[in-house]
């Protein structure tokens, strides 16, 4: 197989949730991209009906499903409409998230509880479901899931957010776990730790840090538009079919600083 054989994505179906805007939204263009077909998620159906129609100006087959993944009894059918459209799912990239600053002291129940439900609750059912419906029975499957830097260690001063922080670390080992229980049935488990990427959920923090986030990450810069296509394709793709359980992390070398 050539190397472009092995990163192309030709006849596979990916279901990215959190797709309808920054890191989904650019994972989505690349697999597309790559060949895929691709079904988006997320809360705002505004946002989703954008993204589906600038996906589909740049050619790329897309089916678009306004879900709420904090409410577990939905997934069921939202994967029953993406099998019903593709007949099958080859692709999940876990990527929907919340985040919540506050002094732990004072971190209130239900901001630890949201946070917790769509980081680590709703990805392990949405992963289940897709497992045992489409990945297990087909004997295939790629599961990548959007960690964080955050989930490697603690945080600057300024930044409270040991939500975000405990949950990211889950998510690590939650891959690891299910990529070690899954393998039997030729499917790959990684995740990609991105760094500061400019989002809707970052932006807060980068209007009080950005310039002391720049100095410290060795490339001198913040993560963009194109950073976050090339790992999602590689682990998505043939090319990774010999790397399970692992992470990416994708920051400009900051947290090797």
């Amino acid at each position: 197989m050539s190397v472009k054989q092995l990163f192309d994505l030709s006849g596979k179906v990916a279901l990215i949730t959190g797709g309808s805007r920054g890191l989904g939204l650019q994972m989505a263009e690349a697999m597309g991209e790559m060949g895929a077909k691709v079904a988006i998620t997320a809360r705002k159906a505004d946002e989703l009906a954008a993204a589906q129609a600038h996906l589909g100006k740049l050619g790329i087959d897309c089916l678009a499903i306004t879900n709420d993944l904090s409410k577990f009894d939905q997934i069921p059918g939202m994967v029953g409409q993406v099998l019903e459209r593709f007949g099958r799912i080859d692709i999940l990239v876990n990527n929907a998230g919340a985040t919540w600053g506050a002094p732990a002291e004072d971190y209130p129940d239900a901001a630890w509880q949201k946070v917790m439900n769509l980081n680590i609750n709703a990805m392990f059912f949405l992963s289940r479901e897709v497992g045992k419906r489409a990945m297990i029975p087909q004997r295939s499957g790629k599961i990548i899931n959007i960690a964080s830097v955050a989930g490697l260690a603690g945080n600057p001063s300024g930044m409270e957010t040991i939500a975000y922080n405990t949950s990211k670390g889950a998510d690590i080992n939650f891959t690891r776990a299910l990529a070690a229980e899954w393998g039997e049935h030729n499917i790959n488990v990684n995740a990609i730790c991105p760094g500061f990427f400019p989002s809707k959920m970052s932006q807060g923090l980068l209007d009080q840090l950005g310039d002391s986030v720049v100095a410290r990450t060795p490339l001198r810069r913040l993560g963009g538009d194109e950073d976050l296509k090339g790992a999602a394709v590689f682990l998505a793709s043939a090319a990774s079919q010999h790397i399970t359980g692992q992470y990416l992390t994708v920051d400009g070398g900051a947290s090797i600083c």
